[in-house]
């Protein structure tokens, strides 16, 4: 019996032997797990594993375990918006920048101590040298009406005295700019600063310390813990240090006395918060360099001055554009420097990619060229030569090359012309005869590439000259991208709504108002509307009916339904009115400073619309002339069924050229050559239309207004910037304009042009066009 029981139990050991490391894994994995929990359990009441309950009392690992499952199953709820309709409506108003709502500063102001004497000479120097790298650059000066330069913001406390300057400047930049700003660089106006090595290290200080840098100055008689930063160098303030030594100035200002300003600060800093100036702090140096007397910049080859933060004393202002030549050169030296590095590095690497030599793009280091797709997003050539261009806006074949144009090929031949002889000199010397080809495209992902055909006249060392035709490449590469400063709107600003009505549309205009009410006035949008009737020269008269009757009894009832709104309305009576007529009358009723928005009876003003005319319409800028979207002709363009009931099955297809994006609509197109609705100020249009009766005297004038819109003499006769843009909710339903004979022929044209566009696209003109042949031929 042994012997079997042996034998079977051998071979269950060998069938379990290779599962035996698992078995003895998970078997000491248990036991640790069941001996960490007892422990944990069994350590209740220390404070360190306890957590707070609901009352405050300390909670078990099971109601915290229970916790954290619940938190796991947590599932959002979305809460739709509600609104209560007896509660007024108050619309929120975003801050001017969005950074005041992260509560973020600016790194750098850079305040500048002047004086009478200096403020028309160095200051002025040191505002054209540094002013456009700074974010804000403010100069100070004890002098009373001081008269102040042209593009400086000067800030004059009306006393000479250096401690009271100081003081003065210190409240100054805490009262206003304390809250904005980081770091705080006061400098006077003889020194001459390297602003981009400046800002670079403010930029890798940390704010969050009280930090006093500069060139440190012993105190005559001081020990060497007593240290003041000199003012002709410049100096670092943090604006923690800034906030803490605000409540020490009056008592600094009455009790220390000293002739120099930075020895002043120097003091009260000491004396009040215990802080001296460095030199150095977390391993960066404030580098300065004193310029001696005669001393030619052009020659100094100094580490200590090619390395300088600010260079002092600057005596005169042809010194200080030196200095800058001379700091700009060795910044520009320095970019071509890394730039060469960079290349070769980028060779290195390439050797190293699949693609090997053959992945590298000319020029190195910019992005390859725009590869397309497909034969629509080829890029094009435009080919000019030293006189013409065949690629014209008007669409004309040839025009002559000019203006901003001419100087852009100019300086592509030149360019062109100077790496040539730097390439080959002094082998060769090129000198151009003339441009056989020229070619130019952009590439939105590198900038504008030329290629150009030259025919050039080659000397060499020994005289002999020789005709060479060579065509070359360049490419002039997009550069940093820069934000244009623009004036500040705001969406708060009240907007005139204008409506020019003539009798032929007033059985549209109930539609209108309707309209208006639900966009505007249910939403208690900050709008108000002027309705302008306009009477033919025997409408409304005695005895005649009044064609507008059914318009006034509906704007009667939308100041019923809606208390407190008023909706004004003025008559005018003309044989043939014009834009610019009937404009001039709605200008004269109103201020200056009103927000105009000319409409048609087939305008959709909403929220959207009206928040994009008032940040687009800036006074004495710009106007703004939307582009409205027009439906289609509904009888060649049927019209889209609306979505059956579910388990209706799909929908049918939508029309060709049909927009699904427009609801039941058969389609339709942003409408170019409209230019009935604008957005622009009284005061711009009240220039732009002093300026067309200056120009046009008498006759003229009035011929004149009778071909012209309102687009147009803001066009012609104004010197704002005209902004033309597709307005994406302003659409209209199919109408055909009434185009004027009285227009200018341009005019005529483009209102022609509108109403045969607006019929349909071409896939709906062919359609009909094949059904009426159809129906012709049977």
């Amino acid at each position: 019996m042994a012997g079997p029981t042996a034998m079977r139990l051998s071979s269950v050991l060998a069938l379990l032997r290779p599962a035996l490391p698992l078995i003895l894994g998970l078997s000491l994995g248990c036991s640790l797990s069941l001996l960490r929990v007892s422990w944990i359990q069994g350590e209740g009441d220390d404070p360190c594993v306890e957590a707070v309950g609901e009352a405050g009392g300390p909670q078990s690992l099971d109601s915290r375990t229970q916790l954290d499952q619940n938190d796991e199953d947590f599932k959002p709820r979305i809460v739709p918006y509600y609104r209560d309709p007896n509660k007024p409506y108050k619309k929120v108003l975003r801050t001017r920048y969005i950074q005041t709502e992260l509560g973020s500063r600016e790194r750098l102001l850079v305040a500048v101590l002047t004086s009478r004497a200096t403020l028309s000479t160095l200051a002025v120097a040191v505002n054209r040298t540094v002013a456009h790298h700074f974010p804000r650059l403010l100069y100070f000066t004890g002098q009373r009406g001081a008269r102040t330069p042209a593009g400086m913001q000067v800030v004059s406390h009306g006393d000479e005295r250096p401690a009271w300057l100081m003081s003065e400047t210190l409240r100054h930049l805490h009262t206003h700019f304390g809250a904005d700003y980081d770091w705080f660089f006061i400098m006077q106006d003889d020194t001459y600063v390297q602003a981009p090595r400046l800002a670079a290290l403010a930029g890798h200080l940390s704010i969050n310390q009280d930090l006093y840098l500069g060139r440190a100055e012993e105190f005559i008689g001081a020990g060497e813990q007593a240290r003041y930063c000199h003012g002709g160098f410049g100096y670092l303030l943090s604006r923690s240090l800034l906030l803490r030594l605000r409540p020490h100035l009056d008592g600094c200002r009455g009790d220390i006395l000293s002739a120099r300003p930075d020895e002043w600060l120097g003091r009260c800093l000491i004396d009040s918060l215990g802080i001296g100036c460095v030199s150095q702090h977390q391993g960066q140096q404030y580098r300065s360099f004193e310029l001696a007397k005669n001393r030619d910049p052009e020659t100094e080859r100094s580490s200590a001055f090619l390395s300088a933060f600010a260079v002092h004393p600057v005596s005169e202002g042809t010194l200080m554009y030196r200095l800058h030549k001379r700091f700009s050169a060795l910044e520009l030296e320095r970019a071509y420097s890394e730039i060469e590095q960079l290349q070769a590095q980028i060779r290195n690497l390439t050797v190293l990619t699949p693609e090997g030599e053959a992945g590298l793009s000319w020029p190195l280091g910019l992005p390859a060229p725009f590869t397309p797709h497909s034969r629509f997003e080829v890029l094009g050539w435009d080919y000019f030569t030293e006189q013409h261009t065949f690629s014209c806006a008007d669409g004309a074949p040839k025009c002559p090359l000019q203006g901003a144009s001419r100087a852009d090929v100019g300086d592509a031949v030149e360019t062109a012309l100077e790496q040539l002889n730097r390439r080959y000199q002094p082998r060769l010397r090129f000198q151009k005869q003339r441009l056989l080809n020229g070619y130019r495209r952009f590439d939105p992902a590198r900038g504008m590439e030329y290629t150009l055909d030259l025919l050039l006249e080659a000397v060499t060392q020994r005289g002999h000259r020789r005709a060479l035709a060579r065509r070359v490449s360049l490419l002039r590469p997009l550069s940093r991208v820069e934000i244009l400063p623009m004036p500040y709107v705001t969406e708060a600003t009240r907007v005139q709504l204008v409506l020019p009505l003539p009798a032929t549309e007033a059985a549209v205009a109930p539609a209108f108002l309707e309209a208006f009410a639900a966009g505007v006035l249910e939403p208690r949008e900050h709008a108000l509307l002027t309705l302008l009737l306009v009477y033919g020269p025997r409408e409304g008269g005695r005895g005649a009916p009044d064609p507008f009757l059914g318009v006034k009894a509906a704007a009667a009832e939308l100041e019923r339904r809606y208390p407190g709104t008023r909706l004004a309305w003025l008559a005018v009576r003309a044989e043939a009115p014009s834009q610019v007529r009937l404009m001039d009358v709605v200008s004269k009723k109103h201020p200056v400073d009103t927000l105009f928005f000319l409409t048609t009876v087939w305008t959709r003003p909403g929220p959207e619309v009206l928040n994009r005319c008032r940040m687009n319409a800036i006074s004495g800028w710009q106007a703004f002339f939307p582009v409205h979207f027009q439906e289609f002709n509904p009888a060649l363009v049927p019209q889209r069924p609306p979505p059956g009931p579910p388990g209706a099955g799909p929908d049918p297809p939508s029309p060709p050229g049909a927009d699904p994006a427009r609801g039941t609509a058969g389609g339709g197109r942003f409408d170019r050559q409209a230019s009935a609705e604008g957005c622009f100020y009284n005061a711009d249009y009240l220039a732009a239309r002093a300026r067309l009766a200056a120009e046009l005297a008498g006759q003229e004038e009035e011929e004149a207004l009778e071909g012209l819109e309102v687009m147009d003499v803001f066009l012609r006769f104004s010197g704002l910037h005209l902004f033309r843009a597709v307005e994406p909710g302003l659409v209209q339903k199919f109408s055909l304009r009434d185009c004027s004979p009285r227009l200018s022929e341009e005019l005529y044209h483009r209102c022609r042009l509108s109403n045969l566009e607006g019929l349909g696209g071409r896939a709906q003109l062919a359609m009909a066009l094949f059904e009426q042949e159809q129906a012709n031929s049977t």
